[in-house]
């Protein structure tokens, strides 16, 4: 590899590594938040949240990288040609694949990359993360009898117990039911206890009533001496954990056993997940000939262009939503998976074709044009705003 290549291979590395962070960061935030209630609802420890928390990255890798390497390449570049360092390579006589070369090599690298993370650690991380999730389900029962804590037990179920009393009774009991659709269940019974038997576990209420409140308004009360309240459908086991497709391996979704009872409802989803995580990897090259095409060439300061980095992600983004609509639909429709693969083949062909043709992909003209009298014009009126609220300022305080 020349000098050059290495010069801006490093540059591309450097701003593709710090994109890369910065962007797993802020989506895995998002999606940790989502999970906040595994601890504040389910009772489990900071350590468990971490552990959910950190299972969480695999699955958001190969979404990621594309997108890090597309602002690297695009911002490199751009960087490059601003600093005449574009237009030097060019008057020696370098040609374009000496900046084609090491930015592909790269892009390739981050391919294998999202290949093995999306095929060889996601579902693994995916299936320990539902192994979690079920544990806490199914540490329910030492969740619940902790006294003074109200905690959610389902959708539109929740439970307060008042006080833990001798022999393992219970005091103070309320549950607040509101799962059936229009009708608003609430339990208080003064003691009663958890009975085990086996792998049923029923909340045994005594001395209590029951409100039921419609949504007419009518409103009826139940006293009862004992009332047996299930929670044996609450008790999952971890034995008993659902996977879905996107959480099984590679080699199971090729070869799934006929007793999968979510193969039998929906085979063509594995098929999808197998189109899907087989044509994945592929658009970190996409992304980066998409770049290439847009910012690899020389360009004068005086030309009005949209900033290449702009450019590149608004292309990138309308290529991986074709691919993600062509996933979607391929759940129910299999032959959307021609266009699982056509799509970054076709965005691969064109960009090459721009690479090749010495041309640069870019936004047409006029929306640039629209774009630069925009936030012209969106200046110019935000500058007069601050202007009349000064006025207005200086008028007030003058009047007093």
């Amino acid at each position: 590899m020349k000098v050059v290549e290495r010069y801006i291979m490093r540059r591309a590395l450097a701003v593709f590594l710090a994109a890369l962070i910065w962007t797993l960061a802020i989506v895995w935030t998002t999606q940790v938040l989502a999970r906040i209630d595994l601890v504040t609802d389910s009772g489990q420890s900071a350590l468990t949240f971490f552990e959910v928390a950190a299972l969480i990255i695999p699955s958001i890798v190969p979404i990621v990288v594309p997108f890090a390497l597309v602002v690297a390449v695009a911002q490199t570049l751009s960087a490059m040609n601003s600093d005449s360092e574009l237009a030097v390579l060019n008057a020696a006589g370098a040609s374009r694949w000496t900046i084609v070369r090491p930015i592909m090599l790269l892009a390739l690298a981050a391919s294998v990359f999202s290949f093995a993370v999306d095929n060889g650690v996601d579902p693994y991380a995916r299936q320990k993360n539902r192994d979690l999730v079920a544990s806490s389900r199914a540490d329910l029962l030492s969740l619940i009898i902790q006294e003074g804590t109200f905690r959610k037990i389902d959708d539109g179920l929740f439970l307060q117990i008042g006080e833990r009393l001798p022999d393992n009774r219970l005091g103070g009991i309320f549950v607040a039911d509101s799962r059936e659709e229009g009708v608003n269940l609430i339990y208080y019974a003064k003691s009663g206890a958890i009975i085990e038997s086996g792998d049923e576990r029923v909340l045994m209420m005594n001395d209590g009533v029951i409100h039921r409140e419609t949504l007419a308004g009518d409103l009826s009360v139940i006293r009862f001496t004992s009332y047996a309240f299930d929670l044996s459908a609450f008790m999952s086991a971890s034995s008993d954990v659902l996977l879905l497709p996107k959480d099984q391996t590679t080699q199971y979704l090729l070869n799934p056993s006929p007793n999968d009872k979510m193969f039998q409802k929906r085979p063509n989803k594995y098929l999808a997940e197998v189109h899907q995580r087989f044509s994945e990897w592929s658009y970190s090259l996409v992304f980066a000939l998409i770049a290439l095409a847009v910012a690899g060439d020389a360009r004068s300061h005086r030309e009005a262009r949209i900033h290449p980095l702009i450019t590149s992600i608004a292309i990138a983004l309308f290529v991986r939503w074709l691919g993600f609509f062509a996933a979607g639909k391929t759940d129910n429709i299999p032959q959307y998976a021609y266009m699982v693969y056509g799509v970054p083949i076709v965005a691969s062909a064109v960009a090459t074709w721009f690479i090749v043709s010495n041309r640069t992909m870019e936004l047409p003209v006029a929306w640039a044009d629209w774009m630069t009298n925009f936030a012209g014009r969106f200046g110019d009126g935000w500058g007069a705003l601050k202007l009349r609220f000064a006025r207005r300022g200086a008028s007030g305080q003058g009047a007093g």
